[in-house]
């Protein structure tokens, strides 16, 4: 599969979605979504997946249906189509998204179950591997990203307030993102060197959170 961009009518589906999000809508915009948007987003992946899987896995596309079984927000669909390589939910990530809002990607821990945070916080209490992440975080923001994720508003328990990665121990979750706005790129094969030199970037990142943080050994509820 040769990746050539996505299609000419990916961020107008999306735009329709944003303001119609129904089964309706979705079933008679379905032959777009998948050639415009699904289609592009998984042949991206496969000419990633030679240089990025190893260690992680191989790319997947998210199903574009919402879980609405325990949440507040009924609208059926994602008004995004999201991509990844990974080994595990938080153990580093290369991550893909096209919206209406334009082209994301971002690498990192996206949600750090239970074991991984004690093994996050373990790794940035110790040398060499805290100073490492401030290192890898810091070339990182000179390069353009934004560093996000959950955080405490106070000091987790165990560990000083005056501890000299504090800002980084408050963190319950941890990753890099940067966003395109639509532009002709999106369009074209251009689009694919661009998701590639951003993952390129966020590359020692992800190596740090899968060496540190690894997957989570607990059953998934």
């Amino acid at each position: 599969m040769t990746f050539t961009g996505f299609g000419e009518y990916a961020i107008d589906f999306y735009d329709g979605l944003v303001v119609d999000n129904s089964k309706p809508y979705w079933e008679d915009n379905l032959r777009t979504y998948r050639e415009d948007v699904r289609a592009p987003m998984e042949a991206l992946l496969t000419e990633l997946d030679a240089e990025f899987s190893d260690g992680f896995g191989k790319g997947k596309v998210f199903r574009p249906h919402r879980d609405v079984r325990f949440a507040k927000d009924k609208r059926p669909y994602k008004t995004h189509c999201g991509g990844v390589i990974e080994q595990g939910r938080g153990g580093g990530a290369y991550y893909v998204e096209i919206s209406s809002a334009g082209l994301r990607v971002g690498g990192g821990c996206f949600h750090l179950a239970t074991d991984q945070l004690a093994n996050f916080r373990r790794a940035v209490d110790t040398e060499p591997h805290g100073p490492e992440l401030e290192r890898i975080l810091a070339k990182l923001r000179k390069q353009g990203w934004e560093i996000k994720g959950e955080a405490l508003k106070t000091k987790p328990r165990g560990y000083d307030a005056d501890h000299p990665r504090i800002d980084l121990l408050r963190h319950k979750s941890l990753y890099a993102v940067k966003l395109w706005e639509p532009d002709d790129t999106l369009h074209e094969r251009g689009c694919l060197d661009r998701v590639r030199k951003s993952w390129r970037q966020v590359r020692a990142f992800n190596e740090w959170a899968r060496d540190h943080v690894g997957v989570s050994q607990l059953p998934r509820r």
